[in-house]
């Protein structure tokens, strides 16, 4: 593949080749959501050329304001637009199913020896986490946040972050940039070379974005005069899925006041299911095929689990698809291209707050772990080097004795 080659002059992959990309993204994706849209960008604007820097950054803005899993979002937007529908199910199936299985194994076997990586191990994919989050904060700052205002923007958004923690505050951080972008950032209007392939039509966007509300406000209703225990497993985990706003590290309380003070769920079993979360690749939401497989009724097993991880994916993959087909023509228009430059440097803002809390907090604890992260930091920057090697030889810088 020419690297010369512009994004929307690529030939469209199978769907095949689409999940075959996410599974290993899937595989190897540790740190978060702000880890895995650092994954994301060096995977499919860095390496493959799939989109634009400008068109990533649209993406990841339109799923900030998304209730849901935002970087599973970014990956469903990224296989609808480069492959369908088969593309979207392809890249949500790669991404999500490494740690869909994994839980659900834990979840079947002796849920006390949960956490079944080992500390060193699970330590040295955070401390490449830091790098990884790293260079997607200094490549997106490098495009979106040129000139005084938008660096301006950048930092107080990183600063609000920081100063109070939330997902309402990170909604409200991503308004306010807006308005500012609308305020200041005023220009002539850019010239987008990417265009968005259409391939979902604007009456299906419609029928979407219609349906996803009717199933937030219906299933409730079926499951207040329908105690069938599948239902109100639905309920719960759609509506979880509609209505959070922050991603995994919000999702989890939730479900745990969701579930464990009404009798669904042991304490200490979504207690270690938590942890084991925690340790494996890909999504957070994928908690949700955990908690499944353990309900204390049917539908559980295997059944419940994938009952449960479609019911709280179902709303990203309807609110994705609904939007997307309007978003080319929203992003093209002189205001909302003043609009998105204030929101994305919001974003990478709200990115280098995350780089910090929780991804390097819970990461660098001595001058080893800080010589590692600018390691493989240097590697992926300068060196160009694949983020698998990076991750492997992070993983084993980390694992092995060193002498201080």
């Amino acid at each position: 593949m020419s690297a010369s080659a512009a994004p929307d002059t690529l030939p469209r992959p199978p769907a095949w080749h689409i999940f075959l990309v996410f599974l290993r993204l899937g595989l190897t994706s540790f740190g978060g959501p702000a880890a895995h849209l650092g994954y994301f960008r060096q995977e499919f604007v860095a390496r493959r050329r799939w989109l634009a820097e400008q068109t990533y950054a649209d993406l990841v803005a339109m799923c900030q304001f998304l209730p849901g899993p935002s970087s599973s979002q970014v990956g469903l937007a990224i296989g609808l637009i480069r492959g369908g529908y088969g593309g979207a199910a392809a890249a949500w199936l790669g991404f999500t199913l490494p740690s869909a299985l994994l839980l659900m194994a834990v979840a079947l076997s002796v849920l006390e020896d949960a956490h079944w990586l080992s500390g060193e191990v699970v330590h040295g994919l955070k401390i490449v986490a830091v790098a990884i989050v790293a260079q997607a904060v200094w490549g997106m700052a490098r495009t979106l946040c040129r000139g005084p205002l938008r660096l301006l923007i950048m930092l107080l958004a990183a600063l609000a972050a920081w100063q109070v923690q939330g997902s309402l505050v990170q909604l409200g951080v991503i308004a306010l940039a807006g308005v500012a972008g609308r305020l200041l950032l005023h220009g002539p209007q850019i010239a987008l070379q990417e265009r968005l392939p259409l391939v979902v039509s604007r009456r299906t966007g419609r029928f979407c974005l219609a349906l996803f509300f009717v199933l937030l406000a219906g299933i409730p209703l079926l499951a207040a005069f329908h105690p069938a225990a599948w239902l109100q497993q639905v309920n719960i985990f759609y509506r979880v899925g509609s209505l959070v706003f922050g991603g995994g590290h919000v999702v989890l309380p939730l479900l745990q006041t969701e579930l464990v003070p009404t009798g669904w769920v042991d304490k200490d079993v979504f207690l270690a299911g938590y942890g084991a979360a925690q340790a494996v690749p890909g999504p957070l939401f994928t908690l949700a095929a955990y908690l499944g497989v353990v309900m204390p009724a049917w539908p559980n097993g295997v059944a419940g689990g994938l009952l449960c991880l479609l019911a709280i994916f179902a709303p990203s993959f309807l609110l994705v698809t609904g939007l997307l087909p309007f978003w080319d023509g929203v992003r093209r228009r002189g205001a909302m291209q003043a609009v998105l430059a204030g929101v994305n440097a919001a974003v990478v803002g709200l990115l280098l707050a995350a780089l910090y809390q929780p991804v390097w907090t819970s990461a660098i604890f001595d001058a080893r772990d800080l010589l590692i992260a600018l390691t493989a930091f240097v590697a992926l920057v300068w060196r160009k080097w694949p983020s698998w090697a990076v991750v492997l030889l992070g993983v084993l810088a980390a694992s092995l004795p060193w002498p201080f």
